[in-house]
């Protein structure tokens, strides 16, 4: 595999194809996850490190081997070496610059003078690939205090809190365009001749038998007069007929049965019944229901005044 694959090509390989992969399963935006995620762009460092390492230290372990071997097995392995696909001059000379190794013949040079039960110590200066590693790192932890700590730099929560927000924003947008996910605060009186068709045949199904087919009332409350149990309006009977009536005894939860966008309706033709009068209506319930967003009967007044004396 090695013969096949060499180091340079292995190396760099296994890293992309690592950072291939986290790329793919971290959902990081429109932003790459090493940048977005300071903690991915650590990790990726420490395992080109440690990838870096093992080769290192693959590597001695074969020279070591290499002089552990007979004649005859040198012999073999040179002719094996010798084939096509061994590795080029200049990877060997890179590798050199990278590792400083010395060759086993000199490490009677680099012994040091104590020794432990027999076991001596060599005096091998640090590799120059981990060295430049290292100031990588001292570089990178500067750079990370400096913008973050000194200068305020967007951190991970910060981020969530901007993402969060502009998120609640296309939820309201979409909300707004989205009749199926309708709900009691952006819901509007609907006025045309369809809807309030449509409204009545979904009250003549599911709503009739409680209210009459004139909402007049019967085992529900009068629809057709000013009171209300739970509140009038359109916004105020959305609300209801999606949620239920009143614990125990009210309406059931039409949610599950009706869609938001046919609540609209139905409860836009109820508020068309306003002042029908129907024979026999069911007795008043609840209390009268002002809408405090529409302009009082006095100021409407006034307002028909002022235009009088404009004319």
């Amino acid at each position: 595999m090695k013969k096949f694959f060499p180091v340079y090509v292995r190396v760099p390989a296994i890293f992309f194809i690592v950072f291939g992969l986290m790329e793919y399963f971290i959902d990081s935006g429109d932003r790459p996850a090493f940048v977005k995620y300071p903690m991915v762009a650590v990790f990726l460092f420490v395992f080109l490190f440690v990838l870096i390492a093992i080769e290192i230290t693959l590597s001695a372990v074969n020279r070591v081997m290499y002089q552990l071997m007979s004649p005859e097995e040198k012999a073999k392995l040179e002719y094996q070496q010798s084939l096509p696909l061994t590795e080029s001059n200049w990877y060997k000379e890179l590798m050199q610059k990278l590792t400083k190794t010395q060759p086993i013949e000199k490490e009677g040079d680099l012994l040091m003078d104590h020794d432990y039960d027999g076991i001596k110590e060599l005096d091998n200066n640090l590799p120059p690939w981990w060295v430049y590693l290292f100031y990588i790192c001292i570089i990178f932890g500067v750079v990370y205090v400096v913008h973050y700590e000194l200068f305020g730099g967007t951190d991970q929560e910060a981020e969530l809190k901007i993402e969060m927000a502009q998120a609640k924003i296309d939820v309201e947008e979409y909300l707004k365009t989205a009749p199926d996910l309708m709900d009691e605060k952006i819901v509007v009186l609907l006025t045309d001749a369809p809807s309030l068709e449509a409204g009545k045949e979904i009250f003549a199904t599911n709503c009739a038998a409680c209210h009459r087919a004139d909402g007049g009332g019967q085992i529900g409350p009068n629809l057709t007069d000013d009171r209300w149990i739970l509140g009038g309006g359109i916004k105020n009977l959305f609300h209801t007929i999606n949620n239920g009536g009143r614990d125990g005894k009210g309406m059931i939860a039409w949610k599950g049965t009706l869609k938001p966008k046919e609540i609209q309706k139905v409860a836009s033709y109820i508020l068309s019944l306003q002042g029908t009068n129907p024979k026999d209506p069911k007795e008043s319930e609840g209390e009268i229901w002002v809408d405090e967003a529409a302009p009082s009967k006095d100021a409407a007044a006034a307002k028909a005044t002022d235009s009088t004396q404009v004319k």
